[in-house]
């Protein structure tokens, strides 16, 4: 019985293509009680893994958390199989804005402590005191009501590319990091102003909506569906976007395309430019922006030092990055030291505290 991927990646690229056929990217999530994961997941990964499906999924006490593509044409067998399954009937999926056959290539279901790393002790608040959801067209109103506070729950290498108009986007780097900073900067607000949060796909505020009504805020809002969600129904429904730039994702699409507008720059250079890459050096890898010209030069690479090791035959890189561990560099995602052009920063409450002084 197989209960893990044995395909690299390289080969799983070979039968997609081979193959020929279209493949659907989506997400989704659900909080839930799950008496035993490992056994859910054992079921999960023996079920799917003959439907095709790859993606990283998530599965803890608390539910799951799944981002995964699926070919197109056993998509209905893979609805079925959600829905019998009690709670994940008639769930919500978020179909990607922008598909992609290779967004996954290797199926990855794997349990944790918890579904988002949160960092937050759930026995001390009620989980399921949320805020209320907003529809695409809700949110645009409320984000334009001067009472209206509006929070990016992403982390800053997310928000760096795209976000929502006049949205304070905390410059973290963790989803915990921001939790604190939000409520202790807007502590003398609990009360008058309205606490909008969004992220890409809504599993971030489902939490952050519960804790923020547990620390005191009264009237707490969250995107219903996240930025995904929000883009299809503007499309269906027609609305004004107010999204501007990438929505930034987690696999190998890494952003997909809202607005026309680009609002981040090149780290090298410093020309505009919105797409991220990882370093060619594995033993770098670290995550930052990089344009075409760039990429040219340095050999998809962060520095001249990590370009000059990626020439190296792979054994001599091998041998370099024993002991070593990965640089301390690729957690700092887009903020390393020799990064010339990397993201200011800044005290992301500024313009809030400057406009209600």
């Amino acid at each position: 019985m197989q209960l893990y991927n044995k395909l690299s990646a390289k080969e799983r690229a070979e039968l997609i293509d081979q193959a020929g056929k279209q493949r659907l990217t989506l997400s989704f999530y659900q909080y839930a009680n799950i008496e035993n994961p490992q056994i859910f997941r054992d079921h999960l990964f023996l079920t799917w893994d003959a439907l095709e499906v790859l993606g990283r999924i998530y599965v803890a006490h608390e539910g799951i958390n799944g981002q995964l593509s699926l070919p197109a044409d056993r998509f209905n067998e893979f609805k079925t199989h959600l829905d019998s399954i009690d709670f994940l009937n008639g769930i919500r999926l978020n179909i990607a804005v922008e598909q992609d056959n290779k967004s996954f290539l290797k199926l990855k279901v794997k349990v944790r402590n918890k579904i988002v790393a949160d960092g937050l002790n759930d026995d001390t608040f009620d989980v399921t005191n949320k805020g209320v959801h907003l529809a695409a067209d809700d949110f645009n109103k409320y984000i334009e009501d001067e009472n209206t506070v509006l929070v990016d729950m992403r982390n800053h290498y997310e928000s760096e590319i795209g976000h929502f108009k006049n949205a304070i986007t905390p410059d973290v780097d963790t989803f915990r990091d921001s939790l604190d900073i939000i409520e202790a900067d807007l502590k003398d607000h609990k009360e008058d102003k309205n606490l909008v949060m969004y992220c890409t796909g809504g599993i971030r505020c489902e939490k952050a909506s519960a804790y923020f009504k547990h620390k005191g805020f009264k009237n707490v809002y969250q995107l219903e569906g996240g930025i995904i969600e929000y883009t299809r129904q503007v499309k269906e429904q027609n609305l004004e976007n107010k999204f501007v730039g990438q929505n930034f994702v987690f696999d190998d699409r890494r952003a997909e395309r809202i607005s026309d507008d680009v609002i981040a720059n090149c780290h090298q250079c410093g020309d505009a430019f919105d797409v991220h890459t990882n370093c060619a050096n594995e033993a770098c890898h670290l995550l930052f922006i990089q344009c075409p010209k760039c990429q040219e030069e340095l050999e998809n690479c962060c520095s001249t030092t990590c370009m000059e090791i990626n020439k190296l035959p792979h054994e001599a890189q091998k041998e370099l990055r024993k002991g070593q561990g990965n640089s301390n560099d690729i957690f700092k995602k887009g903020r390393a030291n020799h990064l010339p052009y990397k993201k200011d920063l800044r005290n992301i409450f500024d313009h809030f505290q400057k406009k209600n002084d």
